[in-house]
């Protein structure tokens, strides 16, 4: 019985292991591409989203939207007097966009020398044509409710809606790329940081951002020229660059550099006035 047992032992292994074989080849060198590839439904939606970066573009400041009470507006009205800060999201969303709407305003109450209103404003723009006023006053609500100083929260943070028409222009503008899902919609998290004259100065990405990070994009937005502070606002300029790998801003190491050399060429140069005038006070007597 053992004569014949290892025999048929080593042939299911064998048919085993050629069976492994060829399933391994098929997979590594298919016949044609994409012939037995599945097209996963999930794959193509998030290839759909995304953001073409068009920074130094121009946004539609004649677009017409409606605001949270249902009166006409035009989004240029909102970029006067200072930067803003530009979310894209949809009024209906149960979970994410509340998220990303009240971690942003946690964010910008921590920055420090920097006003909401005063100095900047956040414009929300709904991306869902078939969101009604009743619906954008209710999500408005839920953030005015948690800000801190709220007198007139709807001019420092209005929450707008539009038709197709003014959402698209204003979406294509700043590169946004969104796809519908059934009720629901696909889109990235990312704050679009606007100069007052309308045009694309930053994209900061994330659910949240560094406090850090918004106060740099504001004051980079405005040329320094916002705050209580605009000298030092201009140091920090000099100090900081945004790092498009890392999506931050870091300390500029040259322009750190260049200026301990100027600081060092000015301490030598007035070590050695001292002593010149030292020097000369010796030598007259």
């Amino acid at each position: 019985m053992s004569r014949i047992e290892i025999p048929r032992r080593r042939r299911r292994l064998v048919v085993a292991a050629a069976v492994f074989l060829a399933v391994a080849w098929a997979v590594s060198f298919p016949r044609s591409p994409g012939a037995h590839a599945v097209n996963d439904p999930q794959d193509d939606i998030l290839r759909s989203i995304g953001v073409d970066e068009k920074l130094g573009g121009a946004v539609p400041r004649d677009a017409v939207f409606r605001n949270a009470k249902g009166e006409e507006v035009r989004f240029g009205d909102y970029l006067r007097g200072g930067p803003a800060l530009l979310t894209l999201n949809y009024y209906t969303c149960p979970m994410l966009c509340p998220l990303t709407l009240r971690s942003l305003l946690g964010s910008v109450e921590r920055m420090k020398g920097i006003d909401l209103g005063r100095d900047f404003r956040i414009v929300t723009v709904s991306i869902n044509p078939e969101d009604t006023p009743a619906i954008a006053s209710a999500r408005a609500g839920e953030i005015y409710a948690e800000m801190k100083g709220t007198d007139d929260p709807a001019a420092r943070w209005p929450f707008l809606l539009g038709d197709a028409g003014a959402v698209g222009a204003l979406t294509g503008a700043v590169g946004f790329r969104y796809r519908r899902v059934g009720n629901e919609f696909a889109h990235p998290d990312v704050v679009v940081v606007l100069t007052p004259e309308g045009r694309i100065s930053r994209y900061l990405y994330g659910i949240e951002q560094d406090p850090r990070d918004l106060k740099m994009a504001l004051i980079e937005a405005s040329g320094g020229n916002i705050g209580k502070s605009t000298a030092l606002n201009h140091v920090l300029l000099f100090c900081f660059q945004y790092d498009p790998v890392g999506k931050k801003y870091a300390l500029y190491a040259r322009n750190i550099m260049k200026a301990g050399g100027v600081l060092t060429i000015a301490l030598l140069g007035g070590l050695l006035l001292v002593l010149w005038k030292r020097g000369q006070g010796k030598a007259t007597p």
